[in-house]
């Protein structure tokens, strides 16, 4: 069973995750309006992905016997800037999410709770790959500068990300 504490906090990642699925939607939308498919394509892989997060805390709540509840979640930026805008943005969000893992972390250690403790393990390897694909796209923008038939290639390379699969049950 889940103390209090604990739930309400699982229960806020819910909705930071789904937050974090609705965002790369929206880049995804401007991208695609701006004629990014590749880039489109690579933020709606993203999208799914983190809704494979938010499900896995959703199973996760249920699983110890918890109530969850959903949130409202605000509105995500519908504008955005230039590809490299775009994805600093994501590293900065992936940043935050890592901090709000790395709290969820402390608080089960706090609460000795090791179940969640353990299961938090995933979420922390989890976010030093997104962390380092975003910089992994931010170093290639950075050298492709001005030149517009590397960002077409690159628009072209990010249309092949393959959709995520669910991590197998624990």
């Amino acid at each position: 069973m889940l103390s209090e504490k604990m739930l309400n906090a699982l229960n806020e990642q819910v909705r930071e995750e789904l937050f974090s699925a609705y965002l790369y939607q929206s880049m995804s939308a401007f991208c695609e309006n701006k004629g990014l498919k590749g880039i489109a394509h690579w933020m709606d892989m993203q999208t799914k992905e983190e809704m494979i997060h938010a499900r896995k805390f959703y199973d996760y709540i249920l699983d110890r016997g918890g109530m969850v509840k959903l949130d409202t979640i605000k509105a995500p930026p519908h504008e955005f800037g230039t590809p490299r805008e775009i994805f600093q943005d994501a590293l900065k969000h992936e940043e935050y999410i890592t901090g709000r893992i790395n709290d969820l972390v402390d608080l089960a250690s706090e609460l000795r709770d090791h179940a969640t403790f353990n299961m938090l393990q995933w979420f922390v390897n989890e976010q030093v790959e997104e962390e380092a694909t975003a910089s992994e796209m931010l170093d290639k923008l950075k050298l492709i500068g001005d030149h517009p038939g590397a960002m077409f290639q690159f628009d072209k390379e990010l249309s092949s990300r393959v959709a995520p699969t669910p991590p197998p049950a624990e």
